[in-house]
């Protein structure tokens, strides 16, 4: 369920990130949040939710963080299974539509058969009542080319459960996937149907993205994202910078005499409206840490 979850929240994070231009920043996804009057210092991760199982580490620097913080927010609180179960309804589409009523019949057979021939973690049954942009983010996994994955919150989550640290949620699940009830479900099927057509071209970016993340590279994968489907610039308030906003607002009282590790997809990072500008726009003093 966990490893669901984290393909959905991943599409969100990182596929539809399509951040504004900003100044370039150092080759780091760890950053330390001071100053403005915080007790203690906070720090605030970018994380990519899938990755080869092999390139899911935790640096020195990271682990430090975990050991010293007092609690550790994600996107979601992956800790709460009850919660994530619960939050499974919220991806079906309204109304009882299934992918069989967006799609003409032959489009429908080539999804339909695309995930017979893959496989899936769910059957399609189920999948098929999910909305189809979370449909899509579980093809991301296919263009790692790895026989085992793992995603960044779960390898800090395992470390921060050795430290007994507690885990919280910035949002939760549901929230998440009720954002796409916004975006009509005729193009974010029409969309499922291009990935699959065009799924080299998908499976070479998803490749250049791991690649620029295991570098650190905030301010390229800045750049590569800007190759994403230019009509999900209308729905980028929704998907990125108003949670973005909504999240540096909660900080103060997140983090009043207490000092977190806030890890999230580092596609909220980077940007004038990312949430290393925003910070520094509210007083904080946001700076690179060597992970």
């Amino acid at each position: 369920m966990k490893r669901t979850l984290l393909f959905f929240i991943g599409l969100i994070s990182i596929s539809l990130a399509l951040p504004q231009d900003s100044k370039q920043l150092p080759k780091t996804l760890l950053w330390k949040i001071s100053g403005n009057g915080l007790a203690k210092p906070s720090y605030l991760f970018g994380t990519m939710h899938i990755l080869c199982a092999d390139d899911a580490g935790i640096s020195d620097s990271l682990e430090n963080c975990i050991k010293n913080c007092d609690e550790i927010y994600f996107e979601i609180n992956l800790d709460d299974l009850a919660g994530l179960i619960s939050s499974m309804k919220f991806m079906w589409m309204n109304d009882n539509k299934k992918l069989s009523d967006l799609l003409n019949a032959a489009d429908y057979v080539k999804v339909k058969t695309h995930f017979s021939n893959h496989g899936s973690m769910l059957p399609f049954s189920m999948l098929e009542r999910f909305k189809p942009l979370l449909i899509s983010s579980l093809l991301e996994e296919e263009g790692l080319g790895c026989k085992a994955t793992n995603g960044m919150e779960l390898v800090i989550m395992k470390e921060a459960h050795t430290q007994e640290k507690k885990i919280r949620g910035l949002e939760t699940a549901g929230f998440q996937a009720g954002l796409f009830d916004s975006i009509p479900y005729e193009k974010q099927a029409r969309d499922l149907v291009n990935y699959i057509d065009s799924a080299d071209q998908y499976n070479k970016l998803t490749l250049e993205l791991i690649s620029v993340y295991k570098k650190q590279d905030l301010q390229k994968i800045d750049e590569l994202t800007r190759a994403g489907d230019p009509a999900m610039n209308d729905y980028m308030d929704l998907l990125l910078y108003d949670r973005n906003r909504k999240w540096v607002d909660s900080f103060p009282s997140l983090s009043s005499g207490k000092s977190l590790l806030i890890a999230v997809g580092a596609g909220h990072l980077p940007g004038d409206k990312g949430l290393i500008a925003l910070l520094r726009k509210k007083g904080y003093l946001v700076s690179p840490v060597k992970n």
